[in-house]
């Protein structure tokens, strides 16, 4: 029986994950999967817990989440792919020297479609020493809203992921002011499941943790062209210019680990994030939400 793998919403940072799809990764490990999209990026958890996927790929936020809500779920995540945060703040003229606390003089457009890109950056501006509250902050637009209304002068800077960056930087003359990457480690994203299946299809986990992993080494030494060519068929709509330089700042970033180890400090960063920020309380802990077992054994028999 296939593994019903789903992905929470496409986005050019889950490079790996479509790579992995289009070069057969899972396939010649001798596992099936069939690939689905949740039908909203809320409703991804749920999936797992209702049975409805197998395995998702996301944050480890969407794992905390369904802990809050329900604390009797058993969601785990195994493997981690995106170590770091892959929002970025763009803005019309350059800023050298910008700091997060500079955000009290602008006007930001913030991202409306997922929390976490927020819930990292007010955490970033509180060990600032900045209130959140403090920041002029549009929070309720999407992502190309907040490039349009960039663009009309309407904000002065906006928190965005690729392709949008590249596509402004290229075509509209503006320039980052700060990779939130630079942070650190920030657990972004990982395949999760129920921790039952970890046991009942502990096989089929394993040569897809492998798969994975393979998948990490060959975007590791893989040039921002052959990554582009790579996810190409999940983003026809993006000129390939824009997706090779897309691809070569996540690459230079290093948001895309090297294996699939979940490391403590990039979990409890974001689980901190979202605490401060109100989103979940007291937040699911590492030893509950993290289990790295499979992709140790993966590791040590590399």
């Amino acid at each position: 029986m296939a593994i019903v793998l789903q992905e929470s919403l496409r986005g050019l940072f889950y490079a790996p994950f479509y790579v992995a799809l289009a070069h057969d990764a899972y396939g010649k490990e001798g596992v099936e999967v069939r690939f689905v999209s949740a039908p909203e990026p809320g409703k991804a958890g749920t999936a797992i817990m209702s049975g409805d996927a197998d395995v998702s790929w996301g944050g480890p936020m969407r794992v905390m989440q369904t802990y809050h809500n329900d604390p009797t779920c058993d969601l785990v995540s195994f493997a981690e792919v995106v170590t770091r945060d892959p929002f970025l703040l763009v803005g019309r003229g350059p800023r050298p020297g910008f700091a997060v606390g500079n955000l009290t003089g602008v006007r930001l457009g913030s991202v409306s479609e997922v929390p976490t890109p927020w819930m990292c950056l007010q955490e970033d501006l509180r060990r600032a020493g900045v209130a959140p509250d403090a920041v002029s902050r549009v929070p309720d637009r999407t992502m190309a809203e907040n490039c349009a209304a960039l663009l009309a002068g309407d904000l002065d800077v906006v928190q965005v992921f690729e392709p949008f960056v590249s596509t402004l930087l290229a075509e509209r003359g503006c320039h980052v002011w700060y990779a939130q990457a630079d942070r650190g480690p920030t657990s972004y994203t990982t395949f999760y499941a129920r921790r039952a299946a970890l046991t009942a299809r502990r096989d089929e986990l394993t040569r897809m943790v492998r798969a994975i992993y393979k998948t990490q080494r060959w975007v590791a030494d893989a040039s921002p062209a052959a990554i582009a060519e790579g996810v190409r068929s999940f983003f026809p709509a993006v000129a390939p210019t824009i997706l090779e330089a897309a691809c070569g700042r996540y690459k230079s970033l290093g948001i895309w680990g090297k294996d699939p180890i979940l490391p403590r400090a990039g979990y409890d960063r974001l689980r901190e994030s979202l605490v401060s920020g109100g989103f979940v309380n007291p937040g699911a802990s590492f030893e509950v939400a993290v289990d790295n077992g499979i992709a140790q054994e993966v590791l040590a028999a590399a």
